[in-house]
């Protein structure tokens, strides 16, 4: 039996119940039973549980809507009441508001409910809370580990009143750690899935001591300039998320506003090996969006290094006259997805020859959008390599390079495997967003400073 999907139907019904005329309602529940935990010194500092129940009501008549956030109890004798009122309240607003001419929601369940509707319950094997707790503080043992553990079941569902129901549950976990060495260096790593295997962690946590004992070596300074780099799967993440900014987006790209304007006019181009997918099958996120449009299993985006397409939000189909691909409002990827190449991961480094190993990067922006030209700073753990091993840590530096430079013209090559990583991401509400990487070799990487 599921509480969180009982919970959300029984409100659903209660709320059809108070509509008159030809109106229509639209409902999003957001639900989460979350354990987190905190390390400092690879002690538990903080410990916690939150069990969160939130529902978007959409209340619409004609081409005029009006919308609320509750946050629920999770007791439908509780909350029914206040779901009904909040309904009456949106009946009162709509007489005030104006028409929208980009309002556009699913109404194929007018004629077919069951066609509209879906449900995923992804599989999980996740240890209890106290258990991995117990499994990293052993690991971290002697170690100075500061990190959040984040760990239990997420739920999505849409439904509205024509009939149509959607539902997404899953149970994830990540463990977002740094072991510190001193002042500001330290190896930051991560460790996220619906699939807890103690062998990964312990092999993660043995690389990552090793790369803290090679903090300890006196650091090499290398001057700003155009080096050989190395891109772990999480830097190429971080890039990949700011692409996520309006990048990949209907919306950005017809008014202009794109990083990504140049590769979309076929002004610019990408290395014929990059493939960018939104690969909803395959990552962590609901497979339907807020105004109840499905979304296709895989989105190409850029396809052999050109533009392959957009993510298209219902207001921007209205707006440009194309189908929805049953893209969220803000037209960001939730499970962007790039291929794989063919550079062995085990040989990178022997690959990279001479040159700079980047673990993380942060403080990413762009530093001259219209070119696609970004800015950030190495994150923690970067090191100097030569003849192919890693000789000595690295002060932190600032790049500026544009994207078409580091998956175009210098992308040397991808790495055979790709890492799928879980957003770490708490504020308001545990992320269900992800991203598939993979490791990069690139020539005449900028450094700044």
């Amino acid at each position: 039996m599921d509480a969180m999907r009982d919970w959300f139907e029984a409100l659903l019904r209660e709320a059809t119940t108070v509509l008159v005329g030809d109106e229509v309602l639209l409902m999003n529940a957001s639900a989460e039973d979350s354990d987190f935990a905190r390390f400092s010194q690879a002690r538990v500092r903080q410990v916690g549980s939150v069990e969160q129940r939130e529902l978007e009501v959409e209340l619409v008549r004609g081409r005029r809507h009006a919308g609320a956030c509750l946050t629920l109890t999770g007791a439908p004798g509780e909350d029914g009441p206040r779901v009904r009122r909040t309904v009456e309240r949106l009946r009162e607003r709509l007489g005030a508001l104006p028409e929208d001419p980009y309002l556009l929601y699913n109404e194929q369940a007018r004629a077919d409910p069951g066609a509209a509707s879906s449900e995923r319950v992804a599989p999980a094997r996740l240890p209890a809370a106290a258990e991995a707790v117990e499994a990293i503080q052993a690991l971290a043992a002697g170690a100075d580990l500061v990190g959040l553990y984040a760990a239990g079941r997420l739920a999505r569902g849409f439904g509205n009143s024509l009939g149509q129901r959607n539902w997404y549950a899953a149970r994830t976990f990540s463990f977002d750690w740094s072991l510190y060495h001193s002042a500001d260096k330290a190896v930051k790593c991560d460790y996220a899935g619906a699939t807890w295997e103690p062998e990964q962690l312990a092999r993660r946590m043995d690389e990552a001591r090793r790369k803290l004992a090679v903090l300890g070596r006196p650091a090499h300074k290398v001057p700003p300039g155009r080096y050989r780099v190395a891109l772990a799967p999480a830097a190429v993440g971080e890039l990949l998320r700011l692409l996520s900014w309006g990048g990949f987006g209907l919306k950005a790209q017809r008014t202009k506003q794109s990083p990504l304007l140049r590769l979309v006019e076929g002004a610019e181009r990408l290395d014929p090996r990059v493939r960018l997918v939104e690969d909803t099958r395959a990552g962590t996120s609901p497979n339907f969006q807020e105004q109840g449009y499905l979304k296709p299993e895989a989105v190409a985006l850029v396809d052999g290094g050109r533009a392959a397409g957009a993510l298209v939000s219902p207001r921007s189909a209205r707006e440009f006259g194309v189908e929805t691909n049953g893209a969220s409002a803000a037209e960001a990827p939730e499970a962007l997805a790039m291929a794989p190449g063919d550079l062995p991961p085990e040989g990178l480094l022997e690959r990279l020859g001479t040159g700079v190993w980047v673990g993380n990067l942060h403080y990413l922006n762009y530093s001259d959008l219209p070119a696609c030209r970004t800015t950030g700073m190495t994150r923690f753990a970067t090191f100097w390599v030569e003849g192919g091993e890693i000789r000595a840590p690295l002060s932190v530096m600032r790049f500026d390079e544009t994207i078409y430079r580091v998956f175009g013209a210098n992308l040397v090559g991808l790495t055979a495997d790709s890492e799928t990583l879980l957003s770490s991401d708490t504020y308001q509400r545990r992320s269900t967003g992800s991203v598939q990487a993979p490791g990069a070799l690139v020539e005449d990487f900028a450094f700044t400073l």
